[in-house]
């Protein structure tokens, strides 16, 4: 694989089960060596980056001591990185929401509450890259919404963030560009709006008329601009890449509650990474 990740950009790394998306951010992180090539974090070799607290992470691997208190926790990691990292601490529990459970030790807070202890130590050295593996795992909706506004504004200040996720909703929402994997290769790379886009068919869907369903559905399926075509209980769904020539034909045909939805990144992804081997 061939992957250039540039300053300020959110990056999202999506892909099966299977696919090296976590082996990839270990790399990255210096905990695995590549099998051939070579990985740079900011032109040095990944261990010395994160030793000198250029690039952090929030991986799904790695505990946390839970006999140390939230604040105490941070401050442990803050040590390694210096006095100005210290300084830092009220700042980082504000941002990642800590600062009212600063005093309640790890083993007490929950699963989501303790991913957010994860970020905060992540960003206690102030790093100009994030390396995130499912970051909003176990957080509920609001704190989600929270991290990923954190995450926009520190990308926006030339921060660089790369996340793998399984949400795929999030990846169409707050990353600019998306790299997609499949058995360790890259199968897109492409800013996620062009990514989305870049199918070309959209979808259509729309209600059957009762008499005359069955033919308006095999007449389509003999176009050869329509794909995956369904019918469920009269609604018809399929994809086509003349939309509006296929909608006429349904209005045409007596068919109604017409709807033309453009395609979405679960969709890109879903083509890209089915029946490839």
């Amino acid at each position: 694989m061939d992957l250039t990740v540039r300053r300020g950009e959110i990056v999202a790394l999506l892909g099966p089960n299977g696919a090296g998306k976590t082996t990839t951010l270990d790399m990255l992180m210096g905990l695995t060596e590549p099998d051939e090539g070579a990985v740079r974090v900011l032109g040095r070799p990944p261990a010395r980056a994160t030793a000198d607290g250029l690039i952090a992470a929030v991986l799904q691997t790695g505990g946390l001591l839970g006999d140390l208190t939230v604040d105490e926790t941070v401050r442990l990691i803050a040590s390694l990185h210096g006095s100005e990292a210290l300084r830092r601490v009220p700042e980082v529990l504000q941002r990642t929401e800590l600062t009212g459970l600063a005093r309640r030790k790890v083993s007490k807070c929950s699963g989501g509450e303790q991913q957010r202890v994860k970020f905060a130590l992540a960003l206690t050295a102030d790093p100009d890259i994030l390396v995130l593996d499912e970051p909003t795992a176990g957080m509920d909706v609001t704190a989600r919404r929270h991290f990923w506004e954190v995450m926009r504004a520190d990308a926006d200040a030339g921060r660089t963030i790369l996340f793998a996720t399984h949400y795929l909703e999030e990846a169409e929402q707050f990353a600019r560009r998306t790299v997609v994997m499949n058995h360790g290769r890259i199968v897109a790379d492409a800013p996620t709006a062009q990514l989305r886009a870049g199918l070309g068919a959209r979808i259509v869907a729309a209600t059957l008329p009762e008499q005359t369903g069955d033919r308006i559905a095999a007449a389509l399926r003999e176009r050869a601009d329509v794909s995956e075509l369904r019918v469920d209980a009269r609604r018809l769904t399929l994809r086509a890449r003349d939309s509006d020539a296929v909608a006429a034909s349904l209005l045409e045909a007596g068919a109604y509650d017409l709807e033309i939805l453009a395609p979405t990144l679960e969709t890109a992804f879903t083509a890209l990474t089915e029946n490839r081997s």
